[in-house]
């Protein structure tokens, strides 16, 4: 029981960022094994050929679209931290505006011994008033420009999502074609592979 304890509870957990990688090092290494067994039956009947080499290519892009697809999901996390980061910088900045704000104003409707001392106060706090309205203003800009990133991201991992997807189908679909010898889920198999692929270009290109 204490062994047992040891080895399973004991341990130090693994970081989530190492499961993703060992589980796409697990399906690279499937889609590997597949590729090896359907270039097998390749040798065995030549007319299949185009087709085993059709789905290695398939099996280097669903790989290539998934890494894309895993650092655009990655660089959306982080700008969203920083977009709220800045909001909340945003809103220190508000709030200090705000009470100097208020301090100017009790300042003037306060009576005091000083009127001189009470001027400068008011001044004061006028003018740091007015310096944190100008910085909450360049702080809401770069926000907002830290939002448009986000989404932007989003989109793009979006894309690379279903790209995946696409690509998955049509490698799927042209390994049909190695058990039933019909080479219409070859051609099948492209159109998918081909949408996949336009999709993953619109990905890329969004901005």
């Amino acid at each position: 029981m204490e062994n047992a304890c040891s080895i399973l509870i004991c341990q130090p957990p693994i970081p989530r960022g190492d499961i993703g990688r060992n589980r796409i090092r697990n399906n690279m290494e499937n889609e590997a094994q597949e590729l090896r067994e359907q270039a097998e039956k390749a040798r065995e009947d030549k007319s299949l050929a185009a087709v085993s080499l059709t789905m290695a290519v398939l099996a280097v892009l669903v790989a290539v679209v998934s890494l894309l697809g895993h650092r655009a999901h990655t660089e959306e996390v982080v700008l969203q931290a920083k977009s709220s980061d800045q909001w909340s910088y945003y809103q220190a900045k508000n709030i200090r505006e705000h009470e100097d704000t208020l301090f100017s104003d009790m300042a003037a409707l306060v009576p005091s011994n000083d009127p001189g001392a009470t001027s400068k106060a008011r001044e004061k706090y006028t003018q740091e008033a007015e310096r944190y309205k100008q910085d909450k203003e360049k702080i809401q800009e770069e926000a907002r420009g830290l939002e448009h990133e986000v989404a932007s991201e989003r989109k793009r991992a979006d894309r690379y999502d279903l790209a995946e997807v696409f690509l998955e189908i049509g490698l799927v679909i042209t390994s049909i074609t190695l058990l039933s010898g019909r080479r219409i889920f070859w051609h099948l198999g492209i159109v998918f592979s081909v949408v996949g692929l336009a999709v993953a270009a619109i990905g890329a290109m969004v901005h």
